[in-house]
């Protein structure tokens, strides 16, 4: 299926975002969205995801470049993209004195062909919350309410700002199920998070912001696979680090020790790990606390974000 004959639901060229005192928070960006996919924008506070967001949901218009959303201009042909689009916004605001049940019933009044609120409070666990005022939800209750509020329209596409904030972890759990059973029907879903464990559970692709520029994008697995792979290990009683096969020979780019333990940095994890498990058979010795695994995204985007501040720093002093 595509969106007006577009394969891409949200596409983004060039895209930049400058404010009055000059700043520019997003700096010519290009990414684009897959019909029924979820896509994670990451990054530090100030790399400009909210920014990005704000011009995708049409609240702005760019600075320069382009964005569509469904075909159209989301700020431009607003009328054309905002029934078909949700928005979780990271803090609904609404009335305090109003119980969920009311909320959800003015909110659906706003709302072209909005489904039965009774139905969307049950996708996200509040209909036991029906006759509770909005001022005795709990933090997490109150993210459960924003983001039925959010699926009111049934939306094509479903911009998810900070969407776990405050949830226990069970009611994670229950939101990326929620979310990927959206996916699964076809709806388009673009996501913000701080919790990386999230986007490498939900999405399909992700892109990371650095100063308003993407340092990386792909799937989780090419963007982890960019980054060294870790080995650790205690030395066995009477060896050195120089008794292990030679570094270069593993592929290793770091390494360090810790009394007997050693930590090894790799590029060839599985060259690697075989040389190192060949060697202690042949040497008859155990490598206890053997620990070998692939980046995680979270060492992955820690790794990039340096990464990209060298590269910053380079430039500047050029």
């Amino acid at each position: 299926m595509q969106a007006n004959g577009h394969e891409h639901v949200i596409e983004v060229t060039d895209l930049r975002r400058v404010y009055g005192d000059g700043f520019e928070a997003v700096r010519g960006i290009d990414f684009s969205v897959r019909q029924g996919e979820i896509f994670a924008l990451l990054g530090t506070n100030g790399a400009g995801k909210t920014s990005t967001v704000e011009l995708l949901e049409g609240l702005a218009a760019p600075s320069g470049g382009r964005v569509r959303v469904l075909g159209h201009d989301p700020h431009n042909e607003r009328a054309a993209v905002r029934p078909r689009t949700g928005v979780m916004l990271q803090e609904g605001g609404f009335p305090s004195e109003l119980t969920v049940a009311e909320t959800a019933r003015m909110w659906a009044g706003c709302v072209s062909g909005a489904r039965p609120p009774r139905e969307v409070l049950a996708l996200v666990g509040l209909e036991k919350k029906s006759d509770v005022r909005v001022k005795q939800l709990s933090g997490g209750e109150r993210r459960r309410l924003d983001l039925a509020l959010a699926l009111l329209g049934d939306p094509e596409v479903l911009f998810l700002d900070e969407p776990t904030t405050g949830l226990d972890a069970e009611g994670r759990r229950d939101t990326w199920e929620l979310v990927s059973a959206l996916r699964d029907r076809g709806t388009t879903v673009l996501l913000t998070t701080h919790y990386l464990e999230e986007a490498e559970n939900l999405a399909d692709r992700l892109a990371i912001l650095h100063e308003g520029r993407i340092a990386a994008t792909g799937t989780p697995a090419e963007v982890t696979a960019a980054q060294p792979s870790r080995i650790s290990f205690e030395l066995p009683a009477g060896y050195f680090v120089g008794d292990l096969p030679p570094l270069d020979e593993l592929g290793v780019c770091e390494h360090e020790t810790d009394g007997r333990l050693v930590r090894l940095r790799t590029r060839e994890l599985q060259r690697a790990a075989t040389r190192l498990l060949v060697w202690a058979e042949t040497a008859g010795v155990e490598l206890r606390g053997l620990d070998v695994r692939s980046a995680s995204l979270e060492e992955a985007f820690l790794g990039i974000a340096r990464e990209a501040s060298a590269a910053e720093g380079r430039e500047y002093a050029a």
